[in-house]
């Protein structure tokens, strides 16, 4: 089983200073970003090192079932647990969420509960999956 619970960096700089950047060079620096490798879409690829089952987390903002949902297609997961972030529902940095576990057969809602809740029923569906 992985579990990939965040996306460790989507992005690096392109080239990395060899020395501190000082304040006095003039102006602001320019840094160009490029893209991570995808973890969660590597781990989902087909093969005999593929775990059973490869679960990814999407925080959204808007449209969470719609963008989790063809997030999972592309990533070729086999869940996703979904929620939103957006600043109204006040779930960056609180004790409670409500997600949804998004799968090849649709998206299930869960109820909003505690963090340490949702891990557990995960936890508990993980188990049921290996069974």
């Amino acid at each position: 089983v992985a579990v990939c619970a965040a996306a460790v960096a989507d992005w690096r700089v392109a080239e990395a200073s060899e020395q501190k950047i000082k304040k006095d060079a003039g102006g602001s620096p320019a840094l160009t970003l490029i893209p991570n490798a995808d973890i969660l879409a590597l781990l989902s690829q087909p093969g005999p090192r593929r775990p059973r089952l490869v679960i990814g987390f999407a925080a959204e903002t808007e449209r969470v079932v719609e963008h989790a949902t063809a997030e999972r297609a592309r990533k070729g997961c086999d869940w996703i647990v979904a929620n939103d972030v957006s600043p109204a529902t006040g779930i960056m940095g609180g004790a409670a969420n409500e997600v949804q576990l998004i799968s090849a057969t649709g998206a299930e809602a869960w109820p909003w509960m505690s963090k340490i809740a949702v891990a557990a029923q995960l936890a508990e569906r993980i188990a049921a999956a290996l069974k």
